[in-house]
C-alpha cells in the first residue's frame, strides 16, 4: 500500500491554509489522506496551535516570537518561533518528494519556497510574489531540481487545466480573467479618493486584507500576469486580462487554430487548492458544485488601462525582466502598507509602483541576495517619497 504523501502548508492560517485544511480533511475522508508534516503562520498562534491538535504535524513555525502561545501544542511536536521560523521549518522537516504549499503573503515566503525545492519537494504555489519577484531564479532551480510548481491561484489553475487540451506549441496566448473588484463601475476620481473601507468592500472573494486592496487597485492581476509569464513561458504580448464581475470563468487560453477552451467553477478556493493536492489526477470534489439553474449570463468587459494601470505596468516589468519583478512587487508592498496606515491615497499606490519602476535600475537577479536587494531599494525607494503626515481619508 503507498503511503500517503507528505505535505508542508506554510502559511497555514491564512485564507489559503486554512481552506488548505479542510481540504486535507476532505480528501482524508474520501481514501486519499495525506500526511501533514509541517505548519507555518505569521501571528495566529491560537489557530496554528488548534490545527496542531488535529492535523499532528512534526513540527510548526510561528513567525511572531511567542513560543509561550504555543504550549498547548501535542507532545514531540517541533516548534519554530521568529521572522525565519518558516525558513527552519522546511530546512528541518522538507525532503524530496514531499508537496510544499506555498501561501504565505509577501516577498517573507520567498525564502523557505527556494529551500523547499533545493529540497527535492514540489511546490503548490499561491504565493504570487515568489514567481513576481524571483521568477528566472525559482523557475531555474525548480528546473535543475526536477521537481513541479503546480499553481493554486484560481487563475493559473484554470490555465493549467486548459492547456490540456493541446501542447505548448499550439497555445496562441492566454487570458487572465478579473472580478474588477469594488471600483469596475468608479470614475477614476472616486478611484483616486477611495477609502480603506472601501477598498476592503470585494463583490466576490473573501480574503487578506493586502490581497483584497491589491484586487482593487488589479495589481493582484498584474502580479498574476508576471506569474503567468514565469509558468507558462510566454512573452507580454501573449499574455493578457479581461473582467468578468461573476468569477465563473477563470481564464481562456486560446489556440492557433481560433479554439477557445475556457476553465469554469463557483469562486471557491478549495477546488485550486485540491487539484494541487491530487494533480494530477482528480479526487472526489469539495468545493462549492455549479448551479446551472441560477446561471443567467456571463459578462466581460476589456480592462481599462486608464482607470487601473497596474496591468500595463506588469507588462513593463515583464519586457524589462532582471530585478523588475522585485521592483514592482516591493514598491506595491510598501505602497498598499502605507494606504492602510494613511499616509497615502488610494490613487498613490499604482502611481508609487510607476515611479520605482522608472527611477531605479534594472539589474540582474540570478542569487536570492539580488532579489532581497531589489527589494529593499523599492521599499526605500517608496518610503522616501510618502509624507510623514497621514491624509484626510
Amino acid at each position: 500500500m503507498t503511503s500517503p504523501r507528505r505535505i508542508l502548508i506554510l502559511g497555514s492560517t491564512g485564507s489559503i491554509g486554512v481552506n488548505a485544511v479542510s481540504v486535507v480533511e476532505h480528501l482524508a475522508s474520501n481514501g486519499r489522506p495525506l500526511e501533514v508534516v509541517g505548519l507555518a503562520a505569521g501571528r495566529s498562534a491560537s489557530v496554528l496551535a488548534e490545527q496542531a491538535r488535529k492535523l499532528r504535524p512534526a513540527a510548526i513555525a510561528l513567525a511572531a516570537d511567542s513560543e509561550s502561545a504555543l504550549r498547548d501544542v501535542p507532545s514531540g511536536t517541533k516548534v519554530f518561533t521568529g521572522s525565519g521560523s518558516a525558513l527552519e521549518l522546511v530546512r528541518s522537516c522538507a525532503r524530496r518528494g514531499d508537496l510544499v504549499l506555498g501561501a504565505m503573503v509577501g516577498a517573507e515566503g520567498i525564502p523557505p519556497l527556494l529551500a523547499a525545492i533545493e529540497a527535492g519537494c514540489d511546490i503548490a504555489l499561491a504565493n504570487k510574489e515568489t514567481l513576481v519577484a524571483a521568477g528566472e531564479l525559482v523557475t531555474t532551480l525548480a528546473r535543475r531540481a526536477g521537481v513541479e510548481i503546480i499553481p493554486v491561484d484560481s487563475e493559473h489553475s484554470a490555465i493549467l487545466q486548459c492547456m490540456r487540451g493541446g501542447s505548448p506549441q499550439e497555445v496562441e496566448r492566454i487570458v487572465l480573467t478579473a472580478s474588477g473588484g469594488p471600483f469596475r463601475r468608479s470614475t477614476r476620481e472616486q478611484i483616486e479618493s477611495a477609502t480603506l473601507e472601501d477598498a476592503l468592500r470585494h463583490p466576490t472573494w473573501s480574503m487578506g486584507r493586502k490581497v483584497t486592496i491589491d484586487s482593487a487597485t488589479m495589481m493582484n492581476k498584474a502580479l498574476e500576469v508576471i506569474e503567468a509569464h514565469w509558468l507558462f513561458q510566454l512573452p507580454a504580448d501573449r499574455i493578457d486580462a479581461i473582467v468578468h464581475p461573476q468569477s465563473i470563468v477563470h481564464s481562456f487560453v486560446e489556440y492557433r487554430d481560433g479554439s477557445v477552451l475556457a476553465q469554469l467553477s463557483p469562486p471557491d478556493m478549495r477546488l485550486p487548492i485540491e487539484l494541487a493536492f491530487t494533480w494530477p489526477d482528480r479526487a472526489a470534489r469539495c468545493a462549492t458544485a455549479m448551479d446551472w439553474r441560477t446561471l443567467r449570463t456571463l459578462d466581460f468587459e476589456p480592462v481599462d488601462h486608464e482607470r487601473f494601470p497596474a496591468i500595463s505596468l506588469a507588462w513593463h516589468a515583464i519586457r524589462a525582466g532582471g530585478s523588475s519583478g522585485a521592483t514592482l512587487n516591493a514598491a506595491n508592498e510598501a505602497a498598499v502598507e502605507a494606504f492602510i496606515e494613511g499616509l497615502i491615497r488610494f490613487g498613490d499606490i499604482a502611481r508609487l509602483v510607476r515611479g520605482a519602476l522608472e527611477a531605479l535600475p534594472t539589474t540582474t537577479v540570478t542569487t536570492l541576495d539580488q532579489v532581497l536587494a531589489a527589494d529593499r531599494a523599492a521599499r526605500a525607494w517608496v518610503l522616501s517619497r510618502i509624507g510623514a503626515t497621514p491624509v484626510a481619508r
